[in-house]
Formats: C-alpha cells, structure tokens, sequence
C-alpha cells in the first residue's frame, strides 16, 4: 500500500474521553477512517504510519447529526466511520 493510499483510508486520530480511556485501560486507539475502508486496509494503514503490530480493528458506522441552520430549516453533518484499532501489548502510538 503505498503512502497516499495509507493517507486515504486513515482520516485523523480522534482525541475524545472515550478513547483516552481505552488507550490507558485496553491499548486501544481511535481513528476516523474512509466510509469505504474496511478492517484489512485499516490495519495495514495503522501499521504503516505508525510502524506499530496490529492486534484486532473494530469500525463503527457513525449517522450525521441534523444541525439548524439561521432559521428553521436543518441542515445535516456528514456520516463518518469510526475504527476502534487494538494492538499488540508493549506497543503504542505517540500522541504528541
């Protein structure tokens, strides 16, 4: 897989509560990731940015939130994907 390929798939590390809380408890990280990639080509991306072993990817499909714009009418954010990516004990991922 070649870098802009890696770059596609995996969008940004999301920074949340909930996934502080899963890096200090179970080694686990949360990305947002392309709507079309599936668990091969996310783990293949995470292990070749972040040069890190792989254990186990769970994705999420996460539904756009309606948001009302300066009248009453609604708008609609974008639906996302979301990947819950384990790895191997001993290894982790540089937050800074």
């Amino acid at each position: 897989m070649n870098m802009n390929a890696t770059q596609s798939v995996i969008k940004k590390l999301l920074l949340t509560e909930k996934g502080t809380a899963l890096t200090e408890s179970a080694n686990q990280y949360l990305f947002k990731v392309d709507r079309n990639a599936n668990k091969i080509a996310i783990k293949q991306a995470v292990e070749e940015l972040f040069k890190v072993k792989v254990v186990k990817v769970n994705t999420m499909q996460r539904r756009g939130k309606l948001k009302r714009e300066r009248s009453m009418q609604f708008g609609k954010t974008a639906s996302w994907k979301r990947a819950i990516v384990t790895l191997e004990n001993g290894q982790s991922i540089d937050l800074t």
